[in-house]
């Protein structure tokens, strides 16, 4: 006896766990963004993180000949850039983990 599914098998959309997952991605979304936006504000202002990088790739670029002038809050706009991309790799993790507790289909 084998425990693989059949291929024909039809598979219903189970929207209560879609809607459940969908819920919890907004407000777990709110929660991640809202923290990415402040603490790039807070990182940047506590410890200049944000200009030192932006320093450091105006100084490699200045090799190939090119001015990187950059305003005083291109630091925050980068830290932002790198805190929003860590939270959306959060949110993809969490969906993809919550797909699999509470699952998008299930079969007939």
């Amino acid at each position: 006896m084998t425990h693989a599914p059949d291929l024909g098998q039809r598979r219903k959309i189970n929207w209560l766990n879609i809607n459940t997952v969908l819920s919890a991605a907004i407000l777990i979304g709110a929660e991640v963004f809202g923290a990415a936006y402040a603490g790039a504000w807070a990182v940047e202002n506590l410890t200049g993180l944000g200009s030192i990088i932006i320093s450091i790739a105006g100084w490699f670029v200045s090799f190939v000949g090119v001015t990187l002038e950059a305003s005083q809050r291109a630091g925050v706009v980068l830290l932002q850039v790198i805190f929003f991309a860590i939270g959306a790799g959060v949110m993809v993790a969490f969906v993809r983990q919550a797909s699999r507790v509470e699952p998008f289909t299930s079969r007939q």
